[in-house]
């Protein structure tokens, strides 16, 4: 079956952002001149994904409104004859019905998100996005996972070797390794703490899900931190069916944190040739003073 819906938890407050998050959602954080989300929606897209749903809470409006038509700047930029900007805004905009949202009306965790697409996602496949993970690389990773999809007809998860201090901020995999760039999952731990992590291989946020995970979500069992995690219902569904791990190629910033957030403005920007000579000079000017 073709993975035709994208579930995106963007319920979160981004308090980590506050006080630039007070009254605007952190998704709508800018990476040089898109918002975090855009990326996401548009790998997405990229990888044949037909239906995006958003699981949204309070203070999402300028999500919902980013992938809506703004007719008084389309007015604007026709006036002033920017016809190039014209057309990205109007690209933004999804055919009717491609957009979907639901609410998470409680902030019970990453599980309790996916689980409240239930409805809509269905008796099928689907993938999972976390937009704080932005990826940088050639090869778009749903494009890839979806590919390795069709030929294993299991969930997969995008994993990345971290740092062994680290493996208390992911849900850390015990795994065998199958093919230069596949792990079958063995057992998963969500959040341990170095001592007791299996390996410093962790999952990322690109998720393909069979919809066997809401009987498992359902349940509501809270694990870390009180919540409702999508680790500890993936390791339940281990017993049931197998589950893979995808070593992707490219640079993963997690843009929920300001450090990360900062890098991935600076690597996207170095990407673009308008922009890169004078960054690169100013770089070599700031690292004079330290």
């Amino acid at each position: 079956m073709k993975i035709r819906k994208a579930v995106f938890p963007v319920a979160g407050l981004g308090t980590r952002f506050i006080p630039a998050t007070k009254a605007m959602a952190k998704e709508m954080l800018p990476v040089v001149d898109k918002p975090i989300i855009q990326y996401a929606v548009e790998e997405a897209f990229a990888a044949g994904i037909e239906q995006i749903i958003f699981v949204t809470g309070r203070g999402k409006k300028a999500l919902e409104d980013h992938f809506d038509r703004s007719f008084e700047i389309e007015h604007t930029l026709m006036e002033k004859g920017k016809d190039d900007l014209l057309k990205q805004i109007q690209q933004l905009v999804p055919q009717t019905g491609t957009i979907v949202y639901t609410r998470q009306n409680q902030p019970l965790g990453l599980g309790h998100a996916i689980w409240c697409a239930r409805d809509i996602v269905g008796d099928e496949p689907f993938a999972v996005l976390l937009a704080d993970d932005l990826i940088q690389t050639d090869k778009p990773v749903l494009t890839e996972m979806v590919k390795k999809f069709d030929r294993l007809r299991a969930s997969i998860a995008a994993i990345m070797e971290i740092e062994k201090d680290q493996t208390d901020k992911y849900g850390i995999l015990k795994a065998t390794q199958i093919e230069d760039d596949i792990v079958k999952i063995d057992d998963m731990i969500e959040k341990p703490k170095p001592e007791n992590a299996p390996s410093n291989l962790a999952i990322v946020g690109r998720y393909i899900l069979t919809p066997r995970i809401f009987y498992h979500l359902e349940k509501g069992k809270k694990g870390a931190n009180g919540e409702i995690q999508l680790t500890d219902a993936m390791k339940a569904l281990l017993n049931e069916q197998p589950i893979f791990g995808y070593r992707f190629k490219g640079k993963r910033f997690d843009c929920g944190d300001k450090v990360g957030f900062q890098m991935a403005n600076l690597a996207f920007a170095l990407e673009r040739p308008d922009m890169r000579d004078k960054l690169i000079s100013f770089i070599r000017e700031i690292e004079k003073k330290f």
